[in-house]
């Protein structure tokens, strides 16, 4: 029963911090370049997520061939690079894991 109640505050708290900001950015005005700052936030939250996973293995940096995320990154990118599809570059980045994996 605990797991269900803190679940269920985590959902209230992180809905009302999201709903807060929508409701306060529509009735104040949110000066340009804030909002120019605001648009790269997820492209760098999520390099800050990734990136890590793709280089680092056991504590230390790992550049090679035998690492295989970082094979299926480079695809990834590449992949993002030419189609600009973000759905595409997730499902190429995800089977060019599992086909380096295989191999």
């Amino acid at each position: 029963m605990n797991i269900w109640l803190v679940m269920l505050a985590g959902g209230l708290i992180t809905f009302g911090m999201r709903f807060s900001l929508i409701y306060l950015f529509g009735r104040f005005e949110v000066p340009e370049t804030m909002r120019k700052a605001l648009h790269y936030v997820p492209p760098a939250v999520l390099s800050a997520i990734i990136l890590p996973e793709l280089l680092i293995r056991d504590g230390a940096l790992h550049f090679s061939f035998d690492n295989i995320r970082l094979l299926a990154g480079i695809i990834a990118i590449i992949a993002a690079w030419v189609s600009r599809n973000t759905l595409l570059t997730i499902l190429v980045g995800m089977a060019a894991l599992l086909i380096l994996g295989w191999m």
